[in-house]
């Protein structure tokens, strides 16, 4: 009885402290952003970069961590938002960033409908294999329709006009810092509260036990479907960041080693929080960046070693074992 109640109370106590848990969350995500600006005013273009994979972080959480949807694959979704903003600047001559931006967030979704009408029909290794097959897929289409895309050569000439008319892409990257600390901020506010909702709620439940979901009549593919077509669009706006911000989109955007990466970097944090994607990508990134420059020839069995640490001592990732952690240190001194 005192295992259950404890249990209970730590699913309370996050609902009554909704409002303190986002905005200090928030702020966390503004006091790093000041931080890595301060500290690194010469090297934005990768700080920009973190806050474009931080958004395939998230929507890989979404239906993984909160959906229980095993996935190789997610990079498919991230490339597709990268090429949508990409075509429809050079192509269409659509160079207003928040409409390229937005034709992203629309190209990904799509690309979550497509993939995860074909990803939903499998389970567990056979979910694995669809994915990768999906994501390898995407990139020889993208490979192949070289007129649009650039092929193995990229697409370049993408020249974004000013955000608001106002502030203007410059060589330092500091506009497209700004735009991708702002944009991660509010897709970071609209996922909280959409994970809170009873459609959050009702894929959690779908995670944990599909079987009783179905039972009491709710459809579970239509769900996880929705929830992957919202996850399309997330990790389309961090494509199309990374469009805007580097002004060239490669095959690299859509390569099967971005999605394991990904993968990894949601572990690594933590899984079912979308703080831990956050931590992920800033610890995973943060220190592939500062061992490959420490020791190029052997940073990979760095890097390795550091994987292997995180998930023998602490299984639940750097967030979700430092909450944990919290909670029990908590719990001693009530």
């Amino acid at each position: 009885m005192a295992q259950s109640k404890s249990v209970t109370d730590r699913e309370e106590i996050p609902q009554s402290h909704w409002l303190k848990r986002d905005l200090a969350g928030l702020a966390a995500i503004l006091a790093a952003a000041a931080i890595g600006y301060c500290l690194f005013p010469d090297n934005l273009a990768l700080l920009t970069r973190i806050l474009s994979v931080a958004l395939l972080a998230l929507s890989l959480d979404l239906v993984t961590g909160f959906c229980g949807v095993a996935t190789l694959g997610h990079a498919a979704l991230y490339g597709a938002g990268a090429y949508a903003a990409g075509i429809a600047a050079v192509q269409w001559n659509v160079t207003d960033s928040m409409a390229m931006l937005a034709i992203s967030a629309v190209g990904g979704a799509l690309a979550g409908l497509v993939s995860g009408v074909v990803i939903l029909r499998g389970h567990g290794l056979a979910q694995l294999v669809l994915s990768i097959a999906v994501v390898h897929l995407f990139h020889e289409a993208a490979n192949k329709a070289s007129a649009y895309t650039g092929g193995s050569d990229g697409l370049s000439g993408i020249s974004p006009d000013p955000v608001f008319g106002l502030f203007e892409f410059d060589l330092w990257g500091r506009t497209a810092y700004g735009l991708g600390v702002a944009l991660l901020l509010v897709v970071f506010v609209l996922l909280r509260l959409l994970v809170r909702s009873p459609f959050g709620m009702l894929c959690r439940g779908i995670r944990q036990d599909p079987v009783r979901i179905r039972a009491m009549g709710a459809s579970v593919q239509g769900t996880l479907l929705k929830m992957y077509v919202i996850s399309g669009a997330v990790a389309g706006l961090g494509g199309g960041l990374n469009a805007l911000s580097t002004q060239v989109v490669g095959l690299d955007s859509l390569s099967f080693t971005l999605s394991a990466e990904a993968l990894v970097m949601l572990v690594l944090g933590g899984t079912g929080s979308l703080y831990g994607a956050l931590v992920g990508t800033v610890a995973f990134m943060g220190f592939e960046d500062f061992v490959s420059a420490a020791n190029p020839f052997h940073w990979l069995t760095i890097v390795g070693a550091l994987l292997i640490a995180v998930v023998l001592f602490a299984p639940r990732g750097l967030y979700g074992s430092a909450a944990a952690l919290l909670a029990r240190f908590k719990g001693r001194g009530g």
